[in-house]
């Protein structure tokens, strides 16, 4: 065994990220807006800020490791950037330059929207309980606890009883995009109108004009709060339909009102795919416990389940003496444009439990970069929290533009794509004045690195 191998690559799918990065525009617009320099020995920020994306997409926890990364691929990308430069760039991320940011990954995002809406399938528009939600976009907003072993700015108690930060963040549910995360304290408010006003606008911001018409905005409990809600119902004009769902928490009166309920009014709910789901209940609860104060045309849909055994210390009275657990949505969908039977207290139910698909949007997210914060400084960590979020688009992007037809690598979470593409090794090879990437022919994931690298150079330049 002998540590003198020549033109190795280690994890050769950052070719992929990088060359996704390039044809998008997302390189050349993040130029125009950091700092640049014709100095000798400059690193162009723009450069610096898509390397580390594509490090964090790769694996890399700090700024160290992305540094030891990009050793891997000095035949490619040239001199790795150092960690002290990283930083620089990261603490130098302040509120105009976010903001300019903002507006580069919007006209990035559009053009995407645009390949997206041109590729065989079409934009993957979402299917809850049998029901194609063609024209509809769905942005979740969540927050999340990301722990700090170590005193670092901003570091709190949170409600959960750990110490960290209590970040905030919109994720498009059709496409898998981190839209907009906020870095917070670790003692924010789960249920902040002003923060959760915030995100949403940064979200919406995000979002093509031309694919606003209809939206579709799912929160949890903590998104119940008269604030919010008027703000969701003022965002409806005469071009764009706003509706939500939310959950609800349960009050005396909420119990009351379900007490009331005949047994006939209940009905079985509904799988993701539209089957019957036995055992659980649904029925409307509207009307039945009128409120002062709440928009006039919200919904409550109630939903029952015997409870399991962990369950069982958590139940109020009511529910140890009907044998039932309850849960509400709060919705003001009346009818879906273009979707038949989306009134029905079923299909709404089901509608609302797809949110817990932002669980999965957030894990990937902590997968990518956000299980720990690297950083003692508030401003480089808002910095890394937006570089984790280039590269969770980065890999949306890949998988929905490259892979759509790819059964096994479409939907894929990153430690799949890490193990599959991304840590692919390589051998860097020269020949008239070209260089070759040569992979191993046997990998099962070979034909799908070059087909993707095939479509990724097919892609149109953005303009």
């Amino acid at each position: 065994m002998a540590a003198d191998g020549k033109g190795l690559v280690g994890h050769a799918g950052a070719v992929l990220l990088r060359r996704l990065a390039d044809r998008v525009g997302l390189t050349r617009g993040l130029a125009g807006v950091l700092p640049s320099s014709l100095s000798a020995g400059w690193r162009e920020r723009a450069g610096v800020l898509v390397q580390l994306a594509i490090a964090i997409g790769l694996g890399a926890r700090s700024l160290l490791e992305a540094e030891q990364l990009q050793l891997h691929h000095r035949g490619l990308f040239g001199t790795a950037v150092s960690d002290s430069t990283m930083r620089r760039l990261l603490a130098g991320l302040d509120d105009t330059v976010l903001i300019k940011i903002a507006k580069v990954r919007r006209r990035v995002r559009r053009q995407v929207w645009m390949l997206l809406r041109l590729r065989p399938g079409g934009f993957p528009w979402l299917t809850v309980a049998g029901r194609y939600l063609k024209g509809w976009v769905v942005v979740d907003l969540d927050a999340t606890i990301i722990t700090s072993a170590s005193k670092k700015e901003g570091a709190a108690a949170t409600f959960k009883g750990t110490f960290g930060f209590h970040p905030l963040g919109g994720w498009c549910a059709n496409t898998g995009e981190s839209l907009a995360m906020e870095l917070r304290a670790g003692n924010a408010g789960a249920n902040t109108v002003d923060d959760h006003v915030r995100i949403l606008t940064a979200c919406l911001q995000q979002i093509p004009h031309s694919s606003q018409a209809k939206l579709l905005i799912r929160v949890d409990g903590a998104g119940a709060t008269h604030g919010l809600l008027e703000h969701l119902e003022a965002l409806n004009t005469k071009r764009r339909t706003v509706r939500y769902t939310v959950g609800w928490k349960i009050t005396p009166e909420d119990e009351t009102a379900i007490a009331k309920l005949p047994e006939s009014a209940w009905e079985t709910s509904l799988t993701q795919d539209g089957q019957l789901q036995e055992g659980y209940q649904v029925a409307e609860l509207t009307g039945l416990n009128t409120r002062e104060g709440w928009p006039e045309d919200m919904r409550l849909i109630v939903r029952r389940v015997r409870p399991s055994g962990r369950q069982m210390k958590k139940l109020t009275d009511f529910e140890k003496r009907t044998g039932w657990r309850y849960s509400i949505t709060a919705t003001n969908i009346r009818h879906l444009c273009g979707i038949a039977g989306s009134h029905q207290i079923q299909f709404l139910d089901a509608l609302h439990r797809d949110h817990a698909e932002v669980e999965d949007r957030v894990r990937t997210n902590k997968t990518m970069g956000l299980t720990n914060l690297p950083s003692t400084s508030w401003d480089v960590n808002t910095g890394w929290m937006l570089a984790a979020n280039l590269a969770c688009d980065l890999d949306a992007w890949l998988r929905l533009l490259a892979l759509h037809d790819h059964d096994k690598l479409a939907h894929a979470e990153p430690q799949t794509m890490r193990l599959r593409l991304y840590h692919l090794p390589a051998r860097l090879a020269h020949h008239a004045r070209r260089r070759y990437l040569r992979i191993e022919r046997t990998w099962p994931w070979a034909t799908a690195f070059t087909t993707c690298w095939s479509r990724l150079t097919k892609l149109p330049a953005a303009p």
